[in-house]
C-alpha cells in the first residue's frame, strides 16, 4: 500500500502535506516517470511489482498536474479538494458551540496566523491555506537541516496543534462519530 493511502486514512493533514511534497518531488524530475523511478523508487527495496505499480502512481500524478497546468506551481484540485474540506469543518468547529478545545486551539494560533497572512499578502489564500503552507516551509527546511528561530517554533507549536486536532476531528467526522450540534 502507498504511503499516501495510509497517511489519507490516519491523518488527512500529513496526507496533504505529503501530497504537497509528491507535487513538488514530480516538478523536480521534470515530471519524467523514468527519472522518479531512477531518484525515488529503485533503492526503494520493493518488489519489481511495486515499483512499477509505485511508478504508474507517479506518472498518474504527472498525467494530472499536465492537464490541471500545474507543471510549474500549484496544487492538483484532489489536494485543493482536500483542503476545502478541512477549510469547511475548520469553520464549523470554530462556530460550534461545542468545541471550546478547537476554538481554543484556534485563538492560540491565530496571532500567528494574523502574521502569516500579513507577510504573504494573499488574500486569495484561506487562513488554514496559509497554515498549511507554512508547516510545509518548516517541514521543508527540517529535512534541509536548517534551524528556524524561536518565534517561529512558537508558531509551528500553536499552528501544528490545531492542525493535528482538526485532523483527528476529520477522522471522527468521516467516521460519524462527530457532533457540532
Amino acid at each position: 500500500m502507498f504511503v499516501s493511502e495510509e497517511l489519507r486514512k490516519s491523518n488527512i493533514a500529513e496526507y496533504l502535506l505529503y501530497m504537497w511534497q509528491v507535487e513538488d518531488t514530480v516538478r523536480a524530475a521534470g515530471l519524467d516517470p523514468d527519472r522518479l523511478y531512477d531518484a525515488v523508487i529503485s533503492g526503494s527495496g520493493r518488489s519489481d511489482r511495486e515499483c512499477q505499480a509505485w511508478k504508474q502512481w507517479y506518472a498518474d500524478i504527472a498525467d494530472m498536474m499536465r492537464r490541471e497546468g500545474k507543471v510549474e506551481k500549484g496544487h492538483l484540485q484532489v489536494n485543493a479538494g482536500v483542503l476545502d474540506l478541512l477549510s469547511d469543518l475548520h469553520a464549523r468547529l470554530v462556530g460550534s458551540g461545542r468545541m471550546e478545545e478547537y476554538r481554543d486551539a484556534y485563538y492560540k494560533a491565530l496571532p500567528f496566523i494574523v502574521e502569516l497572512r500579513a507577510k504573504k499578502h494573499c488574500p486569495e489564500n484561506n487562513e488554514l491555506q496559509d497554515c498549511f503552507e507554512f508547516m510545509y516551509g518548516v517541514w521543508m527546511l527540517n529535512l534541509q537541516k536548517k534551524t528556524i528561530s524561536g518565534a517561529t517554533a512558537q508558531a509551528v507549536d500553536a499552528i501544528s496543534k490545531m492542525i493535528a486536532m482538526l485532523a483527528s476531528y476529520y477522522r471522527d467526522d468521516k467516521e460519524g462519530r462527530l457532533d457540532l450540534d
